[in-house]
């Protein structure tokens, strides 16, 4: 093998080692305002939202603190194994969101609408266990008429 062909070969192992970096790089640690959680489209008052799911504990802490803004559409869906007394507040919003309870099944529970980041550090607890929490644009719940008993389709 002469220098010529070494070279080509160091060239071409730099190049595969560059890629993989970059692309593990991209998996393992998402950048500020990329994100690891999964998202889906839920359905409520036949509108459909697109959601952030917040399924393990680090989303969950989380939530949307950080964010500068949520679109009228968007929300965030905190998925719990069981159903329990959860309790949500402010700390680190920048914006006023609907919270709203639902049942294993979907059926809203309760709801606190227009809740504004002064609130912190108040915590947001339902009166009945529930299984998801659902965080909406505020006056999202208004606009849309979202009653108690609604069904919203996960």
């Amino acid at each position: 093998m002469n220098w010529k062909d070494i070279l080509i070969v160091f060239l071409i192992w730099a190049v595969v080692i560059i890629a993989a970096f970059f692309a593990l790089r991209k998996v393992v640690s998402p950048t500020f305002g990329e994100s690891a959680i999964e998202s889906r489209t839920i359905q409520i008052s036949g509108e459909d939202v697109k959601v952030s799911v917040a399924n393990t504990l680090e989303a969950r802490r989380m939530g949307l603190s950080g964010r500068n803004e949520l679109g009228k559409h968007d929300g965030m869906l905190f998925v719990f194994d069981t159903a329990a007394r959860y309790g949500f507040w402010m700390k680190d919003m920048r914006f006023p969101i609907d919270i709203l309870w639902l049942s294993d099944d979907g059926k809203v529970l309760e709801m606190r609408e227009n809740v504004r980041p002064a609130t912190y550090p108040e915590v947001f607890t339902s009166n009945v266990p529930a299984r998801y929490v659902l965080e909406l644009p505020a006056w999202f719940v208004r606009d849309n008429n979202v009653a108690i008993g609604d069904i919203v389709k996960l």
